[in-house]
C-alpha cells in the first residue's frame, strides 16, 4: 500500500509541474510571452439547522458545507502561462471543496491542469483536466454573486477531463466543443466517451447569453441497460448600471430512468433567478430564488416520502445577502438560505425531529493576489 500511495504522489507532483515543462518550450516558439502565479482564499462560518453532526458535511455540500465549525472553503494557487502558439494552466487547491465536492483521491487536490495548442487562427485545442463547461453559476463564492450556489448547480459536473477545442470567431461570441470521459468525472468508468458544448455570446460590455450541454452515458459495465442522458442549460447575465441580473436554467433527460417501470425516460428540470444591487462602491445586496425538480430520482436520489411514495428531491429555495468589499479582490459576505422540500419529504433533521426545510446562515471572507506576474519578449 505505501508503494501505492508513494507512485500516486509522484504521479500527481509530475502532472502538476508538467505546466513549466510547457512554458520552457514555449519561450523558445513565441515572441511575447505572459507568466502568473495567483492564489485564492475563502474563509468562512455556518450554520445550518439540520443536524449533521459535529465535523459532517450537510447535505448538498460544496461551498460552506460545515456548521458550527470555522473552516476553509478553499486556498488554492494558480499557474498561467500564455502565449501566441501555446498555452497552459495548473491549479491546486485545498480546503472543504476539495475534500467534499471534487474528484476521489488522487485528484482531489487538482481543480484543473491542462495544455492548449493554436492549431489555426483564433482556433485552439486543449487537452486536460478541466473546470466544468457546464451551467449558468460558477463554484467559487469570488465568482459568483452568492456565495452559496443553487442546488440545481449542486447536481450539475463541476469537474470533468478531455479534449476542447475553443474557437472565438469574434470578440463577442465564443464556442468550446469537448470530448469528455464522463459527467463529472476526471477517470472514464466505461471507456464510453461523450460530448460537451458551450456557446457564449457578448450582448455588450456587460451582458451576455449562452448554451451549454452534456451528452453521454456513463452507466457502469456491470449495468447492461443503457442510460443516455441529455443536460441542456441556458443562461442570460445582464447588467445596467448598479444592477446586475443572472437567470439559467437546465433541462435534463436520462433514459430507462423512470420509477415507475424503468424504461421510460426521466426528466429533470431546475432554474435561478439572482439579482445584485450595489448600494455604493463597497457595499451591496443581493437575492436569489431557486427550483429543483427530479421526479424520479435519477440525478438526486430517491427517497420514500411520508405518504409512501418512492419519489425524487423536489424543492424551492430562497437566499438573501449583503456583501462588503473593502478592496477590489477581496470580499465579507453574509448570507442566508432557506430550503423548502416538497410536503412530504422530510429529509433535514434538528435535534431528533424531521423537517421539510432547512435554514442557513454563512459568513464568508475571500481574498485574490497575484504572487508572481511577467512578461516576457524576445
Amino acid at each position: 500500500m505505501s508503494i501505492l500511495l508513494n507512485r500516486n504522489r509522484s504521479a500527481f507532483i509530475i502532472m502538476f509541474f508538467l505546466s513549466f515543462s510547457a512554458i520552457s518550450m514555449a519561450q523558445k516558439i513565441d515572441t511575447i510571452s505572459t507568466f502568473s502565479i495567483t492564489s485564492y482564499v475563502d474563509a468562512y462560518y455556518a450554520h445550518y439547522t439540520d443536524s449533521a453532526g459535529p465535523g459532517n458535511f450537510q447535505k448538498f455540500p460544496t461551498i460552506s458545507p460545515r456548521s458550527n465549525s470555522p473552516s476553509l472553503n478553499t486556498a488554492q494557487i494558480a499557474l498561467q502561462y500564455n502565449a501566441d502558439k501555446i498555452r497552459g494552466m495548473s491549479v491546486l487547491h485545498f480546503g472543504d471543496i476539495a475534500n467534499c465536492s471534487w474528484a476521489p483521491y488522487p485528484y482531489n487536490h487538482l481543480m484543473e491542469a491542462h495544455v492548449g495548442f493554436k492549431i489555426y487562427s483564433k482556433l485552439w485545442i486543449d487537452a486536460g483536466f478541466f473546470r466544468t463547461h457546464f451551467g449558468t453559476e460558477f463554484l467559487l463564492p469570488s465568482e459568483n454573486i452568492t456565495s452559496s450556489i443553487s442546488v440545481g448547480t449542486f447536481y450539475e459536473p463541476l469537474f470533468e477531463s478531455g479534449f476542447r477545442l475553443n474557437f472565438d470567431p469574434t470578440k463577442k461570441l465564443e464556442i468550446n466543443i469537448f470530448l469528455l470521459n464522463g459527467y463529472n468525472m476526471f477517470a472514464d468508468n466505461n471507456n464510453k466517451k461523450s460530448l460537451g458544448m458551450g456557446i457564449t455570446y457578448a450582448l455588450g460590455e456587460n451582458s451576455g447569453i449562452g448554451y451549454t450541454n452534456y451528452i453521454g452515458d456513463d452507466t457502469p459495465p456491470t449495468d447492461p441497460v443503457m442510460h443516455m442522458r441529455y443536460h441542456n442549460n441556458v443562461f442570460l447575465n445582464y447588467q445596467y448600471k448598479k444592477l446586475k441580473l443572472q437567470i439559467g436554467g437546465d433541462y435534463c433527460i436520462q433514459q430507462n430512468s423512470d420509477l415507475a417501470t424503468g424504461t421510460k425516460n426521466a426528466g429533470m428540470y431546475s432554474g435561478l433567478a439572482t439579482a445584485k444591487y450595489q448600494w455604493t462602491v463597497k457595499f451591496a445586496i443581493y437575492g436569489r430564488g431557486e427550483i429543483f425538480s427530479d421526479p424520479d430520482g435519477f440525478m438526486s436520489t430517491i427517497i420514500t416520502d411520508l405518504a409512501g411514495k418512492k419519489t425524487g428531491y423536489k424543492l424551492t429555495g430562497c437566499t438573501l445577502g449583503t456583501e462588503y468589499k473593502p478592496t477590489e479582490e477581496s470580499y465579507v459576505r453574509l448570507e442566508g438560505r432557506v430550503l423548502q422540500m416538497d410536503n412530504n419529504q422530510y429529509i433535514f433533521y434538528d435535534n431528533g425531529s424531521i423537517y421539510n426545510h432547512r435554514y442557513e446562515i454563512m459568513i464568508n471572507a475571500g481574498i485574490t493576489f497575484d504572487l508572481l506576474k511577467s512578461v516576457r519578449t524576445k
